[in-house]
């Protein structure tokens, strides 16, 4: 049976992952497969060694040392995992999953989470990571990594959150907008909620033409729209940050990389500035 990725780490993020994950596994029916890396390290260079600059003798022992430093800090960080993956784990059991499935991994975090989602339905991840946790109105840097080479839907938690009861749908057209739409249409995560669309553009025929597709593909459900001029990730943010229990849900990156390098990229603004939980849809 395919899971709920929930991918964890030492993070003020790691509880609203965890919610969500619960959100999301008694609508989709599913177990959540609760994940935590410990990352491989370099001990010469985590340190910033300069022991070069000095004698033969003095270098080796202070490789010694250091060499020690890291085999203890790797066995803290273990058990920092273990302890974190108890306490998400019994998060969410309390929350109502029954089978949640810890699982602890060493090496790199996307690598891992890319190779853990073939068996998942979905990807639960924080905005950011204990590295950039404090970094304000900032995503953390392997977030664009993941969802770049994510082929499954990607769910960002926000630092806090309420529990989703609207779905904010930016829709632009685009093949992944186009299946943005079909998931708030069809998936069971999404059964009984509120729709709200919401297409940046003029009031011309292709605009109209869109609110209106989106309207077709959600006939019977409860339905409001919003067509607005103004920039896209001005217009999404306003309309979520006016809509209570919000969860936005949108195409990713519908540009190159390298064209998102040079003129930035609207899926990067919303997750960076939006306070609600975001979902990605590639």
């Amino acid at each position: 049976m395919e899971t709920i990725l929930a991918a964890i780490d030492a993070s003020g993020y790691a509880a609203s992952v965890c919610d969500l994950a619960a959100w999301a596994a008694a609508r989709l029916e599913r177990p959540v497969e609760l994940l935590h890396v410990v990352q491989r390290k370099d001990a010469v260079a985590e340190r910033h060694d300069l022991s070069g600059a000095i004698g033969l003798g003095v270098k080796s022992t202070l490789l010694e040392e250091l060499t020690r430093l890291d085999e203890a800090d790797a066995r803290l960080q273990v058990e920092r995992g273990r302890v974190l993956l108890a306490a998400s784990a019994e998060r969410l059991r309390t929350a109502g999953v029954k089978d949640v499935r810890p699982l602890h991994r060493h090496g790199g975090i996307v690598e891992t989470i890319l190779e853990r989602e073939a068996d998942a339905r979905l990807v639960v991840i924080g905005k950011r990571g204990a590295s950039h946790e404090f970094a304000a109105d900032h995503i953390g840097s392997k977030i664009e990594r993941v969802v770049r080479a994510s082929a499954k839907p990607i769910l960002i938690a926000s630092r806090a959150g309420a529990t989703p009861k609207v779905a904010v749908l930016a829709y632009d057209g685009s093949p992944a907008a186009n299946r943005a739409l079909e998931r708030c249409a069809n998936s069971p995560l999404f059964a009984g909620m509120r729709v709200h669309v919401v297409v940046a553009g003029g009031e011309d025929a292709r605009h109209r033409a869109l609110v209106a597709q989106a309207m077709a593909a959600l006939a019977g459900r409860d339905v409001a729209t919003t067509l607005d001029a103004g920039r896209p990730e001005a217009v999404v943010s306003d309309v979520v940050a006016a809509t209570p229990g919000a969860i936005l849900v949108m195409g990713a990156y519908g540009h190159s990389p390298l064209r998102t390098l040079i003129v930035g990229s609207t899926t990067t603004t919303l997750i960076r500035t939006v306070r609600v939980p975001v979902l990605l849809m590639r």
